[in-house]
């Protein structure tokens, strides 16, 4: 738990809060690295060239796949293509760490020169990718490092979101919602997760330290999404009048919706984090949910295609890369879903918006 543990610590101290100081606290990489704007980083025509002379070929290996994470693996197949280099392998563990280490196993088989992944459970990881590493595998880490891996050594980069501006963004938009002024209920993610710790950190921070109006009357913990609903009624029956509730990601909200919509309660805001369609069509239709933060899940797969392909050719990489993020509203859904994920949204979705 050692690299968990210095991240914990380099975020407990930048989110610090006391009555003498209330320091905005900022993105930090798994092991407490400053973040890099994922733009800055380019090959030249050049560079470009010599990696396609290469004929080296990638594995992508998923935690598990859905909206998000389809996008990011979208972004990373565009990237290498343009590359030259060919992807010959996409797994998908189903958040199973066991699976995710036997995914590494079948893939190593085919010899990649690259392995994309979304380690699940970085303390215990070392021993999966580690095979790859000794094999001369470049790794490029999507949100989360592996513990005893050292960057520029054992792994390229990490690619990431800006995540205290997601944070940030969400309470933003809860709180012009609310009208600046109420009682607010916070579901965090009550898990060692670097970036769902620093996400909802950082909506906490803004609310507590930009909104003297707004008053976080209740918190409460969450580790498995589908016990959302048990979780937002509790809530609700201590704090009936809750004028918002923030949720980690999409699938907890979705709980949360179904208790608000059981109870009549057309009133109580909702913001969540990561693009949804039935979130997004509750927001078109002027249902509970004030806004979707999205990433730029899209780049952070061309980044991390990019930045493997930067390793190929011995060049340093910084190592925490992160991408920007957008508040999507009512009025802008076809651009968050274009800005985040790249592609046009769900035709119910179009449909919503257009009536």
């Amino acid at each position: 738990m050692k690299t968990q543990s210095v991240l914990i610590a380099a975020w407990l101290a930048a989110a610090s809060i006391t009555a003498a100081s209330a320091e905005q606290p900022a993105t930090v990489g798994p092991n407490g690295e400053a973040p890099t704007p994922a733009a800055s980083l380019t090959l030249t025509e050049a560079e470009i060239d010599k990696v396609k002379a290469g004929n080296h070929t990638a594995a992508l290996v998923w935690h598990e796949l859905y909206d998000w994470s389809n996008a990011v693996a979208r972004g990373a197949k565009d990237e290498f293509a343009r590359l030259g280099i060919e992807v010959i392998a996409e797994t998908d563990a189903g958040f199973d760490p066991a699976r995710q280490k036997a995914d590494v196993e079948t893939v190593m088989a085919r010899k990649p020169s690259i392995i994309v992944s979304l380690p699940i459970d970085p303390p215990t990881a070392k021993t999966v990718y580690g095979i790859a590493r000794d094999a001369g595998v470049q790794l490029v880490f999507i949100d989360n490092a592996v513990d005893g891996l050292k960057h520029g050594e054992d792994y390229t980069t990490v690619v990431s979101a800006d995540l205290f501006q997601i944070g940030n963004k969400a309470a933003v938009a809860l709180a012009e919602a609310m009208g600046g002024s109420g009682t607010v209920g916070y579901m965090f993610h009550d898990a060692d997760f670097p970036v769902t710790n620093q996400r909802d950190g950082a909506f906490k921070w803004t609310i507590e330290n930009e909104y003297p109006d707004i008053d976080i009357v209740i918190e409460s913990g969450m580790t498995d999404p589908a016990n959302a609903e048990d979780i937002a009624s509790a809530m609700l029956a201590r704090n009936p009048d809750l004028d918002g509730i923030y949720t980690p990601w999409a699938e907890p909200a979705l709980g949360v919706l179904s208790v608000l919509r059981q109870q009549g309660n057309d009133r109580t805001r909702v913001v969540t984090i990561d693009l949804n369609e039935p979130a997004a069509l509750d927001m078109i239709k002027g249902g509970n949910v004030a806004a979707i933060v999205a990433d730029e899940a899209y780049n952070i797969g061309v980044t991390a295609a990019r930045a493997a392909a930067a390793g190929l050719l011995d060049r340093p990489v910084d190592p925490f890369l992160v991408v920007d993020a957008l508040a999507v509203k009512k009025d802008n859904v076809a651009e968050g879903w274009k800005h985040s994920l790249q592609i046009d949204p769900p035709k119910s979705v179009v449909e919503a918006a257009s009536n």
